[in-house]
């Protein structure tokens, strides 16, 4: 059996490294589909965010949908001749001065030079539907003409466009109007934002329906003045470290951005309580695994020991059993021969034969109490009785048996009315068996202490020695049958490990409780204790004879030792 454990020890860490190998890759993987899923919804909104954006940009040429077929030449010799756009285009213009985007609409020619001088310019007229000239215009209109006529000059020369728009950031939009066969422009249309509207109304209503309900928050931001234009959630506050994506707008609004926490969206959220479930559903599992794995590992072990003190049980016992047979034999071989005729000598065959028959009997009935504990067939016959006068009775009978051994035997019997519900052949059991553990594991300083103490709801019965003591480790194990300490002494002493697990049986049976302290060297201490009488406890042990006796066949009833 030792060759295997090794190869045991191995396979049980193979097993617990590919449990949590397999684990392992479990959780990364639930972990990067989780990551993708959140990676995948924040792309989606990212193009969301940036589809907006260049929606918005196409909101503000919306009106001029169409300018693209115009003929430049054509509108530009209608112009030197009247002073006026062609109808279609005209019809452009009226269609954006009702624009609540735009405050006015002006046009520069591409000569003029109105904006150094400070001369009337043109401006549209919605009523009479053609340009008049106007006295008073707000500087952006040159400033955002200027920036037209910078940026156009670049690429004027391979331009196949008619037109151009450019932006000033968020102030006005220019539309230069471009004769792309002669590479020459004709004029330019500069149309400023009302910005009361754009920033109190148009940009909040449009945030708000875009981004109200995607499970992200938005919001735009004049980085420039550091200061927060709108938001689609007007009960959230800006908090600038919570920012974990910044759009900028395609070629306008430059001073401006759209700035983004990502929330708990549905399919995030989604997400997250599944990764969460799988994690729990995971780590149940594999603790069960592991569980399941150690606790076989651990089953075989102790079957395995077992097993050993098992076989090591019965070569003792076989041994044990042996040694009073042959005294029996050898004695009644001598008495059978006739050859002993001394009463002495007759005597003394007499009394070797009787005790080694009452020593074997002893054995037997271990051995029987052990059989009728595991078959469930422990027959206790409970009565009420004061413990003291049990212990007393115990003491006187075994008292010089005790000194013999060479022990010192002291005494405390403090309890004095407290009576117990108890079975006395138990009692008279477990108290023989306690004071032979202590003899026996005594070999320097023979002291035996008994001592019977009460509380208000139990009787305490102490056994002390100062013998060899046990570890805390061999404490776990003492009642379990065929268990002995692993010791150079308990080698030497006989015994089976019976006893104490006997003891904990019939106490239990008795409803009561057994523990044990102990100090490797020093000594040990078993306390048994019993619940003081009361109609509760007699009514709990009645119940428990009733049971035994309905286990119990007519031959296994009570028996007593003849003394």
């Amino acid at each position: 059996m030792k060759r295997y454990e090794s190869l045991r020890w191995i396979l049980l860490a193979a097993g617990v490294f590919a449990i949590l190998g397999l684990t392992g890759m479990n959780v990364y993987s639930l972990y990067a589909l989780h990551e993708n899923t959140l990676a995948s919804d924040r792309k989606n909104k990212k193009l969301q965010i940036a589809e907006f954006s260049d929606r918005l940009r196409y909101r503000f040429y919306k009106p001029y949908y169409g300018l693209g077929s115009v003929d430049i030449e054509r509108l530009k010799n209608h112009f030197e001749k009247t002073g006026q756009f062609t109808d279609d285009v005209k019809e452009l213009l009226k269609k954006a001065a009702d624009d609540a985007i735009y405050t006015d609409i002006y046009f520069i020619p591409s000569g003029s030079n109105v904006c150094q001088s400070e001369a009337p310019i043109l401006k549209y007229h919605a009523g009479k539907n053609k340009f008049v000239r106007a006295p008073f215009y707000p500087a952006v209109v040159c400033d955002g003409t200027g920036i037209a006529r910078t940026q156009v000059k670049s690429l004027l020369e391979h331009y196949r466009y008619n037109n151009k728009i450019i932006f000033d950031a968020h102030r006005s939009i220019s539309i230069a109007l471009i004769n792309a066969p002669e590479h020459s422009i004709f004029g330019y249309l500069t149309m400023p934002f009302n910005q009361h509207f754009l920033i109190e109304y148009y940009l909040p209503k449009k945030l708000v329906e875009k981004f109200g309900d995607s499970g992200m928050t938005v919001w735009l931001r004049d980085w420039t003045h550091d200061t927060i234009l709108a938001g689609s959630d007007t009960s959230s506050t800006y908090q600038r470290d919570k920012i974990q994506f910044v759009q900028n707008f395609p070629d306008f609004f430059d001073y401006w951005q759209l700035e983004v926490s990502f929330a708990g969206a549905p399919a995030v959220a989604a997400s997250n309580a599944s990764f969460v479930k799988n994690l729990i559903v995971l780590a149940t599992a594999v603790l069960l695994l592991l569980g399941a794995l150690v606790f076989m590992f651990i089953s075989a072990r102790q079957e395995r020991a077992l097993a050993q003190r098992q076989a090591g049980f019965l070569a003792n016992v076989t041994h044990e059993l042996k040694t009073p047979i042959a005294v029996m034999q050898a004695a009644g071989e001598n008495l059978a021969d006739g050859r002993v005729k001394n009463p002495e000598r007759l005597k003394s065959y007499g009394t070797h034969i009787y005790k080694e028959a009452i020593r074997l009997r002893r054995m037997i009935k271990k051995l029987l109490d052990i059989a009728k504990a595991d078959a469930g067939q422990a027959l206790i016959d409970p009565e009420v009785a004061n413990i003291k006068d049990l212990v007393q009775s115990y003491i006187e009978d075994h008292q010089s048996y005790i000194e013999n051994k060479g022990f010192l035997l002291q005494t405390t019997l403090s309890l004095t009315e407290q009576m117990v519900m108890v079975d006395i052949d138990s009692f008279n059991t477990i108290s023989s068996n306690l004071v032979e553990n202590a003899i026996k594991y005594s070999t320097h300083e023979k002291y035996l202490g008994i001592t019977l103490s009460s509380n208000k709801s139990e009787v305490l019965l102490q056994v002390e020695d100062h013998g060899i003591g046990m570890t805390q480790k061999d404490i776990l194990h003492i009642f379990d049958k065929f268990y002995r300490v692993e010791d150079s002494l308990t080698a030497q002493t006989k015994g089976h490990g019976l006893g104490l697990s006997i003891v904990k049986n019939l106490v239990e049976l008795n409803e009561g409780r057994i523990e044990v302290a102990s100090t490797p060297g020093k000594g040990s201490i078993f306390t048994v204790a019993f619940p003081v009488f009361n109609e509760s406890t007699e009514a709990s042990l009645q119940k428990i004879h009733s049971i035994s006796s309905q286990i119990i066949s007519e031959p296994f009833k009570k028996e007593k030792y003849v003394r």
